[in-house]
């Protein structure tokens, strides 16, 4: 069953110091494009995280989102307090400097944005607590996988119906067929007829230029070849999961066969059931951008 490249993943990791919330979002691309939103701490293990992500969803825009809420103020931001101060000393000596009369209420927003007044104690993950944080992230990319696998049997039944219908369409080819090749063979003869006087002289020859020029316009080739395609596309659909591209191949080749019919018909009326197979491949088409 084909996949979208369109999912969602989402999954809440307790750990005995953290709450860490991992989300995954994806979205369509040609190929595996990944980003990552996470702590400083945790910026060394991207490369695991990478790996883990990238063979399990394969390709598309991938956003990687890990945030992390401390349960105790041991690894909180901390208030450099002799860093303040200096700070202040010199806010004081700019005020007095300047003429400008100041409280510490108005300094203390300002401080707290000066460089290292607020530091923090450098975190160390270590190996339990990484191992909980590997397996949420784990159920996040099952998570995605099963959104995508649900979006895909969307896509997967759409796509079924157009294919059918642009396979519907063609019988309805057949009763303009048959008039237009009439009127074929009343044009060959009558301009036959007009520019060429051995024409009455020479009747294998005028039969010979209408059978060149109807093999020449005749589309049952075309016909058949079309249906294949379309048959083949349907079970492309049914029997993989990452068949994006090879259904964009395949729908390339529906859309040469119905290109050729359009224009070997030379006919108004196949012409018009020619735009219709032209509009449904073209949704189809815009389906396929978003499927694995």
């Amino acid at each position: 069953m084909i996949k979208s490249m369109t999912g969602f993943g989402k999954q809440l990791v307790e750990t005995e110091e953290k709450t860490v919330t991992i989300e995954i979002r994806t979205l369509n691309s040609k190929q595996l494009d990944l980003y990552f939103k996470m702590p400083q701490s945790y910026r060394e293990k991207e490369l695991e995280i990478r790996n883990i992500v990238g063979r399990s969803l394969q390709r598309g825009k991938i956003e990687v989102v890990v945030n992390v809420n401390q349960k105790s103020a041991n690894l909180q931001p901390l208030i450099n307090i002799p860093v303040a101060k200096h700070y202040y000393s010199q806010l004081i000596l700019l005020s007095e400097a300047l003429e400008q009369k100041t409280v510490l209420n108005d300094l203390l927003p300002v401080l707290l944005k000066f460089p290292d007044v607020l530091s923090s104690q450098k975190e160390e993950v270590n190996s339990k607590e990484w191992e909980q944080i590997l397996n949420g992230i784990g159920k996040t990319v099952s998570d995605v996988n099963e959104y995508r696998t649900q979006e895909g049997r969307t896509l997967a039944e759409d796509l079924r119906q157009r294919i059918k219908l642009i396979v519907k369409l063609l019988p309805t080819i057949e009763p303009f067929e048959k008039e237009r090749a009439v009127r074929i063979q009343e044009s060959i003869t009558e301009n036959l007829n007009a520019f060429l006087q051995e024409v009455q002289s020479d009747k294998n020859r005028l039969e010979q230029e209408m059978i060149y020029y109807i093999q020449k316009l005749d589309i049952t080739e075309e016909k058949i070849r079309l249906k294949k395609h379309c048959d083949y596309f349907l079970e492309t659909i049914e029997n993989g999961a990452a068949v994006g591209k090879k259904l964009g191949f395949i729908s390339q080749e529906i859309g040469r066969e119905i290109n050729t019919l359009g224009s070997k018909a030379n006919d108004v009326d196949i012409q018009k059931i020619v735009v219709l197979m032209k509009d449904e491949l073209e949704k189809i088409k815009e389906q396929l951008f978003n499927i694995l």
